[in-house]
């Protein structure tokens, strides 16, 4: 009987009940999507790097290691000699390895210098590898493979001309050894999108006439000759590895840590990134109180529409008390209504957010490289939902517990 009653005043009420419901269904997709881009960002964010057991550089933190060699943020300490390189690579634990070279710059875009193994070995989200979207990547000496965002915000194409500069924010230019777009990579939503690529040996080529960070004075040695140079790198920033077995990259870490002929360092790229977020969670814990404040004010708006409507429901209160109706039945039709909108809000906003995200997801993930998957709800958002639903029935017992005791006073009095 309860449950009729309740669904026939929510019908009597169509208009007002569905314009609440759509009002709530809003507010909990406001939360579900803050939810949704939150963990995006972060699986997003510890994806920037994947499948690479270690990172080695020269001896620093493990964070700033990781921020000049996978994101591009700041300089390294000392650099890393190609000896040293060759006997890391000669261990019997290494698989594959990935050396880059690092210190110049294009229009304040880092300029970073590797082999066409970067381009099979890097990989992000899991799995993803990266792709030319145009062109192809570098087979000459003064190639250069530049990412969308450069191309985006510079407006390049290929064979675009492009002079290096040295150092970052430097007026000196490698102007004598122009380089040329010969690819553009696919956007990946990585540092990768705001780099340009070169080879190790076009680094060596820039430098020959170079001591000390500076150009030699009346010395230029002419293209045609840097060619036929051996231009095998002296030195490099760091090196990306995978090994044979997972079971070995401790075993080799602890090897390169120790290393006798430099100071070296090797980390672990996963803790390290988890090591970085744990400093900029702060962006993470102002989404997570966006959403609290969501659900909280979604919580007061529910009882103000249920006291609002208390003041048009005077006479049904009233007859209901005069029919001998008990405070059970007052006080439970009050929360069972409560209970069929938050539940109906709830599977709204969640049809809701699956539309939204169907929509948006391409233009999320070209745009800001944040890749948004479509799947069912998380626990813990099943779990905030039925705290919800209990916190909305918990707050229609404050509008039920006063129509019950000023029904009759309120609705007896009214007049027709």
């Amino acid at each position: 009987m309860l449950l009729k009653l309740t669904i026939s005043s929510l019908y009597a009420r169509l208009l007002t009940v569905s314009m609440t419901v759509f009002a709530i269904s809003l507010s909990l997709m406001l939360y579900l999507s803050v939810e949704k881009l939150r963990a995006s960002a972060y699986t997003s964010f510890t994806n920037t790097i994947s499948q690479t057991d270690l990172i080695v550089g020269s001896r620093t933190g493990s964070v700033q290691l990781l921020l000049y060699s996978v994101f591009r943020i700041g300089n390294a300490t000392n650099n890393i000699t190609w000896e040293s390189y060759e006997d890391i690579i000669k261990r019997d634990e290494v698989d594959w390895s990935v050396p880059i070279s690092l210190g110049d710059s294009h229009k304040e875009f880092r300029v970073m210098g590797t082999n066409e193994d970067f381009f099979k070995r890097y990989k992000y989200r899991g799995d993803q590898s990266l792709k030319i979207e145009n062109g192809k990547y570098f087979s000459d000496l003064y190639d250069v493979v530049i990412g969308s965002g450069v191309a985006e915000k510079l407006g390049y194409n290929i064979n675009t001309p492009i002079i290096v500069s040295h150092g970052l924010r430097s007026f000196t230019e490698h102007d004598d050894q122009p380089f040329k777009v010969s690819g553009i990579l696919a956007k990946t939503g990585t540092p990768v999108d705001n780099t340009i690529i070169v080879s190790l040996e076009a680094i060596e080529a820039i430098h020959i006439d170079w001591s000390s960070g500076a150009k030699i004075p009346g010395q230029e040695t002419p293209v045609e000759q840097i060619r036929r140079m051996d231009l095998a790198p002296s030195n490099i920033t760091a090196v990306l590895i995978g090994v044979n077995s997972k079971l070995q990259i401790f075993q080799l870490q602890r090897w390169i840590n120790e290393y006798s002929e430099e100071a070296l360092s090797s980390i672990l790229p996963g803790v390290a990134l988890q090591e970085l977020w744990r400093i900029v969670s702060i962006v993470e814990n102002l989404l997570l109180g966006i959403s609290m404040v969501v659900i909280f004010t979604t919580l007061i708006g529910m009882a103000a529409i249920i006291f609002s409507s208390l003041s048009e429901r005077r006479r049904e209160m009233a007859i209901w008390r005069a029919m001998g109706a008990s405070p059970k039945i007052v006080i439970g039709l009050l929360m069972l209504e409560a209970f069929i909108i938050s539940s109906l809000s709830v599977m709204v906003s969640t049809f809701l957010l699956f539309i939204l995200l169907y929509i948006l997801q391409p233009w999320i993930d070209s745009t800001y490289g944040i890749l948004v998957t479509i799947e069912m709800l998380s626990l813990k958002d099943i779990y905030i939902f039925i705290l919800f639903i209990l916190s909305a029935m918990l707050v229609s017992l404050i509008p039920a517990i006063r129509a019950y005791w000023f029904s009759i006073n309120d609705g007896m009095t009214i007049k027709i």
